[in-house]
């Protein structure tokens, strides 16, 4: 049986429709398969990774994302090459187009390389924000979301952010930042 069920968010905005499986299989109590917050959460981030890709496939050279991508990022920061930067930029998923379409760029602060256990250099960055990014209220998704796209990258074992950006928040935003942010300041 398909159940349609409309939402509404505590301000104006009307959720979609969504659709709502419940299984009556059996005697016990109906059981529903699929949870709306879920639901909606994937529906939205396919939404940001879509209209992200679009915003970056109309301003972007694909000859010179794919040379950027195909950089080492250890060679680079041993050679305090200026491709770092934007190197690390391609790296990034559905956050670049926010930070780009923001007027906001990655900073290195800091860095160094290590051995991880097969040997193999990689870095750990402390890195920072640059341009309008510079004490957003996205901040803490957008700090998320850098680390944990960098972090796919073999060549990148850390990263945490520098901790004088939280000097740009007011004591609510940075107790937030800090408690739910899910990132690491030094």
């Amino acid at each position: 049986m398909d159940v349609y069920v409309s939402c509404r968010l505590d301000d104006p905005i009307i959720m979609p429709m969504y659709r709502l499986v419940v299984n009556q299989d059996g005697p016990g109590p109906i059981t529903t398969s699929g949870d709306l917050e879920e639901s909606y959460r994937m529906e939205i981030e396919e939404m940001i990774k879509n209209e992200s890709e679009r915003r970056m496939t109309e301003n972007k050279d694909p000859l010179e994302e794919s040379r950027l991508h195909s950089l080492s990022l250890v060679d680079l920061f041993e050679e305090d090459h200026p491709d770092l930067v934007a190197a690390l930029m391609v790296r990034l998923g559905p956050v670049r187009a926010a930070l780009e379409g923001h007027g906001g760029s990655l900073v290195v602060f800091s860095g160094e390389t290590e051995i991880n256990q097969s040997g193999k250099k990689t870095l750990s960055l402390i890195v920072d924000l640059d341009g309008a990014c510079v004490s957003c209220g996205a901040a803490p998704g957008t700090l998320k979301g850098i680390q944990d796209d960098l972090l796919t990258d073999d060549e990148i074992i850390s990263i945490r952010f520098n901790a004088g950006m939280l000097e740009w928040f007011d004591e609510i935003q940075r107790d937030f930042l800090l408690k739910f942010g899910g990132v690491s300041f030094v």
